[in-house]
């Protein structure tokens, strides 16, 4: 017996808020992360060269608008689809599967960053740390390589995986074409699962990142301890640099797992339980978080205020 595919009603009311909400976080991503591409890409084309950290900095805005780019189809299509069959079309998986391959970009540059803290900020006493931490400063260009080979391969692994799931569903669904729920339940567990597959590649520079900001945690500690024992100087250099590299890094922190735990709700929430209503929270959520670690960097990068420094000066003078 055919059955009908269910209908996820929202309010007009409700899409209209959540479409205004989604372009303001858009346009605020949009122009946040540009102005940190552009910063960087200027000294690129005037031929100036850019330290490790600005390099880092660059590829990271650039994961970012293409996050937000992504983030703003899903709002989009959340907002004009009824169906649940029309909801999680191959075109929604597909923008979901991409967000999460371009987000474990995003956390590979970000674990870079922390790495390049460490070895610039972090003073270690043992021998083989301070010959690591010098390998880790001259050799962050050939990571930000090993980076987008890692990103490669991941996209290649969770794109044969989702491609092969997706072709054995429209399979099964020309076997058993009499139940169109049942194959849409189907179609979902085996997006679900796709989706959980491409997660397991955040672990290992999640791991990284965790380990390298535990260090630097442990070394302010140490130093304001160290401090503290001396004429304890408020203006002391190493202990704004540790401030600054962990106000960032805590940021990122906080902000990327309630992203990845958002991302991780809102799939269940569509295939599973049909929330349409909390999945557009979540997506909001999701779209928020990038901005703002962007927000935080620009904070505290001497560069970056300048810069934002130089435009409202200009912005005043005329």
């Amino acid at each position: 017996m055919l059955t009908l595919t269910p209908v996820i009603t929202v309010s007009y009311e409700v899409k209209t808020v959540f479409l205004v909400l989604s372009v303001l976080e858009f346009a605020v991503g949009i122009l946040v992360n540009v102005f940190i591409f552009l910063v960087y890409f200027r000294d690129v084309v005037r031929r100036q060269p850019l330290s490790t950290c600005d390099l880092v900095l660059l590829s990271l805005s650039l994961t970012r608008l293409f996050l937000h780019g992504l983030l703003f189809l899903d709002a989009i299509h959340l907002t004009h689809s009824q169906r649940m069959n029309h909801l999680l079309s191959f075109r929604y998986q597909t923008i979901i599967m991409l967000w999460m391959i371009i987000n474990q970009a995003g956390l590979w540059l970000t674990t870079c960053l922390s790495l390049l803290y460490c070895s610039k900020i972090v003073r270690f006493s043992h021998a083989f740390l301070r010959c690591l931490a010098s390998w880790i400063s001259r050799k962050i260009s050939r990571m930000l390589l090993c980076t987008l080979l890692f990103t490669s391969v991941c996209t290649i692994i969770c794109s044969w995986d989702f491609f092969s799931r997706s072709h054995f569903t429209i399979t099964t669904v020309l076997f058993m074409s009499n139940n169109s729920e049942f194959n849409l339940q189907i179609a979902n567990l085996k997006f679900f699962h796709s989706f959980l597959f491409c997660s397991v590649g955040s672990i290992p520079p999640f791991l990284c990142f965790l380990v390298s900001s535990g260090v630097l945690i442990v070394s302010l500690c140490r130093h304001m301890r160290t401090m503290r024992a001396k004429t304890m100087d408020s203006c002391d250099p190493g202990l704004e640099a540790h401030i600054k590299a962990l106000k960032s890094l805590i940021s990122f922190l906080c902000l990327f797992v309630v992203s990845l735990c958002t991302a991780l709700l809102s799939v269940p929430l569509l295939v599973l339980w049909h929330h349409k209503i909390r999945a557009m929270v979540c997506v909001g959520i999701m779209a928020a978080c990038p901005s703002g670690h962007a927000a935080i960097l620009i904070s505290g990068n001497a560069k970056l205020r300048r810069a934002v420094d130089s435009i409202l000066l200009w912005v005043q003078s005329s």
